[in-house]
This record gives C-alpha cells, sequence and structure tokens, in this order.
C-alpha cells in the first residue's frame, strides 16, 4: 500500500499541518486541496491586479519552512495550489528552493485553464473557466521523478488518485482501482472533516485540547484503502466521521470523474480499529466523454444592512422599516431586494441580546452605484425616525463585487492535459481510449430496497435523534447527506429502513420550507446507511451570489436534524 496524507481542505487552512503530517508520522506523499468554486472566483480576481499571481500564495510559505523536511524524508508533494497560474507557482517555488540552497524536481500540470479560447467554447463573459483535469498527468510528473507537483485546476480527489496510479502502475481501464482511490481522495480531500471537524456527532469526540489531525489514506493495490491518522493527534476517525466525508457534496449515487465514474453504492465501511476506517468494495466504470468545466463571472455589486428589532411587536417594527426603506428607494431601486423573515425573540428574555433578532435586508445590481450610497443612506436616515429601539450590527459598507458560478461542459479534445516536467519537457496526457457517452442517473432515484414498516406507535421527535448530516454545496444546488448513527443500537438496520423510506421528495419539502417550489433528488445509499439529497437551486446563483442566510449550505444538515418528526417507539 502507499500511505498519502493531507494537509490542506480549502486556501485558508492551518499553515502548520504540513510540518505537523511531515513530522506526525510515516507517509510516501503529501496533499493539498487548495481550490474550491469561490476559491477560483478569488484567483481570477487576483490576477485582474496582478496578471502573475493567480495561485495560493500560503503554500509557498508552507513549501519554503517545509521543503527541506520532506526532502529529507523522501515525502512527494502534490497540490492543486496553482490555481490560475500553476506555471507561475512552479516557478515561485524553484525561486524559493534555490533560496534554500536545495535543488528539487518541481513539475507541474496545465491546460485546464480556457480563459483565452472562452468565446470560442461558447463561454462567453467568464472571468474563470477552467476544466476539471484528472490524476494521469500527476502520475506522469511522478513516474519521471518530480518531488513536487502543483496544477491548476484538477479534482479534488486527483491529487491522491494521481499518487495512487503513479504507486500501483494502474492503466486507465483499472476502473475499480481507479474508484477505490477517488473514494480515499474524497474522503481526506477536505482535511480534518475525516477526523472529526464540522461533524454533527462532536460530542463523541475525544476532546484531548490538541486541534484535529489531519487524515492520511493507505491505498492497496486493488484500490482498496484504510483511512486513519498519525498517532497522537486531535479528533478521530470512525465509520460516521468518514461517511459524513463521504455523503459531502456529491450529487447521486455515481461520483463523476474525469478518469472513472464511481459508484458511491457500491462502497462498505468497516472499522478497522482505533482511528482506522477500511473502506472496500468500490466498483468504478468508464468516464464520461466531457469533461466539466468551473465557470465563474462578474455578476454585479451587492450591499447588506442588518436592523436589530428588540422586545415587543418585532413582526409590526419589521413591517414598518420595510416600508420605510421601499419608500426611501423608490425610483431608484437595486435590480434585486431581499430581506430575511423576522424571527421571534424569546419572550421575558433575562439578557437585551436574547430579547433582540436581526433583520436584514441584501441588495444586488449590475452597477455599483443603486447598491451604494443610495442604499446605506437610506437606511442610515432612519435612525431617529423609525421602530422604537433602531439599531444596526455595524455602520453600512461600500457596494462590493460578486460572482456567479456556472458549470459548462466540453468536449475533451478542447482541453490539452499537459505535464510540464522538472526539465522543461511537455508531455501532452492522451484521452482515455474508452469513454461513456454521460452518467446513466436512471437508477440514480432509487425506491428503498426495505420492505414497509409496521404500524406502530410514534413519538414527535428531532430527526438528530439518531441520524447525522452533513450539508454543503454544488455551485446553486444544495448536498445534504443523513445517515443512522453508528451508535451501537441493536436496531441499526431497522434505523436505517425508517431512514430511506421517510425521506423522499415530499418530505424535504416539509423539513425545508425554502425547497417548496425546488427540484429534490433523493438517492438511496444503503451501504453507507442513509440517503443523499441533492436540492436545486436553494442557493441561487452560487455561493458569491446567494442572498440566502447560509449561502453554502454548510449549516442546513444541523438545522433538518433539530426539525421534528414522528419516530417509531421500537426505534429509540
Amino acid at each position: 500500500m502507499v500511505r498519502i496524507g493531507n494537509c490542506s481542505g480549502f486556501y485558508g487552512d492551518r499553515l502548520s499541518a504540513m510540518r505537523e503530517m511531515l513530522e506526525g508520522g510515516e507517509l510516501d506523499y503529501l496533499t493539498g486541496d487548495y481550490l474550491a468554486e469561490l476559491t477560483m472566483l478569488i484567483l481570477g480576481k487576483d490576477t485582474m491586479r496582478d496578471p502573475t499571481l493567480g495561485y495560493a500564495r500560503t503554500f509557498v510559505g508552507q513549501l519554503e519552512d517545509c521543503l527541506g523536511l520532506a526532502l529529507e524524508r523522501r515525502v512527494r508533494i502534490v497540490s492543486n495550489a496553482g490555481g490560475l497560474n500553476p506555471a507561475g507557482l512552479a516557478d515561485k517555488l524553484r525561486e524559493v528552493a534555490n533560496g534554500l540552497g536545495l535543488d528539487p524536481a518541481i513539475a507541474h500540470v496545465e491546460g485546464d485553464d480556457l480563459r483565452p479560447r472562452a468565446e470560442e467554447l461558447g463561454l462567453s463573459g467568464a472571468l474563470t473557466a477552467n476544466a476539471y483535469l484528472g490524476g494521469f498527468g500527476i502520475a506522469r510528473a511522478l513516474d519521471a521523478g518530480a518531488d513536487v507537483v502543483v496544477t491548476g485546476r484538477v479534482t479534488d480527489a486527483s491529487v491522491v488518485v494521481g499518487p495512487a496510479i503513479a504507486h500501483h502502475g494502474w492503466s486507465e481501464t483499472s476502473y475499480d482501482e481507479l474508484a477505490g482511490a477517488v473514494v480515499a481522495g474524497h474522503v481526506i480531500e477536505c482535511g480534518t472533516q475525516a477526523t472529526g471537524g464540522n461533524f454533527s456527532g462532536f460530542r463523541t469526540l475525544p476532546r484531548t485540547g490538541e486541534p484535529l489531525g489531519f487524515p492520511l489514506a493507505e491505498v492497496a493495490v486493488d484500490g482498496s484503502c484504510v483511512i486513519t491518522k498519525h498517532d497522537g493527534t486531535g479528533g478521530a476517525v470512525t465509520v460516521d466521521t468518514v461517511t459524513a466525508q463521504l455523503v459531502y457534496e456529491i450529487q447521486s449515487t455515481r461520483y463523476v470523474g474525469p478518469d472513472v465514474t464511481t459508484r458511491l453504492d457500491t462502497i462498505t465501511l468497516e472499522q478497522a480499529g482505533a482511528d482506522r476506517v477500511a473502506i472496500s468494495g468500490a466498483r468504478g466504470e468508464a468516464p464520461p466523454e466531457r469533461l466539466k468545466v468551473c465557470v465563474n463571472e462578474l455578476g454585479g455589486h451587492r450591499n447588506t444592512v442588518e436592523f436589530v428589532l428588540t422586545g415587543l411587536d418585532v413582526e409590526a417594527k419589521g413591517v414598518w422599516v420595510r416600508e420605510q426603506m421601499t419608500a426611501a428607494l423608490a425610483g431608484r431601486e437595486p435590480a434585486e431586494v431581499v430581506w430575511s423573515s423576522t424571527s421571534h425573540p424569546h419572550p421575558d428574555a433575562e439578557t437585551e441580546e436574547a430579547a433582540s433578532c436581526l433583520l436584514r435586508c441584501t441588495v444586488k445590481d449590475p452597477a455599483p452605484e443603486p447598491v451604494g450610497k443610495p442604499f446605506t443612506a437610506a437606511a442610515v436616515e432612519l435612525a431617529l425616525g423609525s421602530y422604537p429601539g433602531f439599531t444596526m450590527t455595524a455602520p453600512p459598507g461600500p457596494a462590493t463585487p460578486y460572482g456567479v458560478y456556472r458549470p459548462a461542459y466540453v468536449d475533451r479534445s478542447e482541453v490539452a492535459h499537459t505535464v510540464v516536467h522538472a526539465d522543461g519537457r511537455r508531455e501532452v496526457v492522451p484521452d482515455p481510449v474508452a469513454l461513456a457517452a454521460g452518467p446513466d442517473e436512471s437508477d440514480g432515484l432509487r425506491p428503498s430496497p426495505y420492505s414497509a414498516p409496521r404500524d406502530s406507535l410514534t413519538r414527535r421527535m428531532p430527526l438528530g435523534t439518531f441520524v447525522h448530516a452533513r450539508s454543503g454545496d454544488k455551485g446553486g444546488d444544495a448536498n445534504l447527506g443523513l445517515w443512522v448513527a453508528h451508535d451501537g443500537s441493536p436496531k441499526y438496520d431497522e434505523r436505517v429502513t425508517w431512514l430511506t423510506k421517510l425521506m423522499n421528495p415530499k418530505k424535504v419539502r416539509e423539513l425545508v420550507p425554502e425547497a417548496a417550489d425546488l427540484e429534490i433528488d433523493v438517492y438511496c445509499l444503503p451501504n453507507l446507511g442513509g440517503v443523499n439529497v441533492l436540492i436545486h437551486g436553494l442557493l441561487g446563483d452560487g455561493v458569491a451570489a446567494s442572498t440566502r442566510f447560509d449561502p453554502q449550505a454548510k449549516g442546513l444538515g444541523e438545522w433538518v436534524r433539530s426539525r421534528l418528526v414522528q419516530i417509531e417507539e421500537g426505534l429509540l
């Protein structure tokens, strides 16, 4: 097997993690994921100011601190920190290495950036347009002896798939093995989310005071793996913490990637020891003919004010300030005005904060002027002439630009997946010979395989009584994974039956009233003891443009767990 660690789940993750992983135990490869849809937008704005930027600058500092240690321990580093400028990052790392008196072989992977051909490819208006590449380019660079490989927009799991290919020598048709590596990569790509971070069962985690440890995957030649972490680090690796990451930001039972289509409904998990979870059974199919492209566009400008409503009559206070703002903006209304709903504070509250609630007004417009001074002045001018107790959480700020994300697809022939080796030699990675016309989602919305539950007494209790959740964003869609906790209950199988029969689009709309008019898909994942829910359009045009309270749906799962449902008494 090959030991592949992770030291970053996003641009801004714990800077000390690279050194912690290198010093904490044995590794063959250390990987880092720095890119997300929002990150690409941020890097795109960086390049507007300075074309030599466009990469994750924190990675440079991490490698400057740890490159000597990595070379000494013969740990090779693979990262997608190159963002929009992997060549620039590779050059910067060579400069850093030279300053340290080191001479590592540094390669980079490019070809994902389609901005120069955006108009030609029907991607007009794109600030960024990056095709998702796979792991074979990374593998070619490692096979040629690279100590460090940096890439542009590969899929998050590819930084793990590439080293696994290089170590085990898999071919492009080793579908099951590749699928297993994709699963391993998906589990560890978000760093400490696999060791207890953002985990709904956090109260069961050991509380040592240590920061959560970053995960690593021991990937075997057949694609099976064990997820673990270095000894003595915080958090835990359990079937539930791994399940939480497996159901995170997926869309159906098929996880479609550039190297392989992974069947998520085939995998099984087993606790194989303390902080060790074995994953096996992954099955793969041919990858699709077309590559997904992450497109970010400049959408316009936005602004927000938050009014504090305190004490009695909060609904009436909210109605009045809305009427006043509407009148003040008459004739110069922004293109979009969104108000949050008014909640009720605690009655007879013992603190002023508990007796208060927030009313938020968010505005968006193609131009900065309507959401700038005219909007903020309208709010400020009400200070002495509106509802009693008028105040705002912060002084109004200037208008800020926002971006809009949208997915697109291009034929593989339009993308030149290219490795630039340490010696400057360029190698184009050929497309897979066998390709699928596209993922067949017809069996994704699956009926439960379980028989109908018998009639029984029920109690109205929170869904999270024995159900875990993990949620996130996929562009404008929200992903919600729900699964039965592995808490030792002898009722586990019956609870899974109940959950998979409970969750259907109608029930999701009941639990999430915001989704009443939205398209909803529910996918059964019986091997994982739960379901995956995809709520189309809940987040509007994506995180940077969303006016929703929780624009990335990170708290959606915890909200749903708090909702009351009828639970059979026999399951409690």
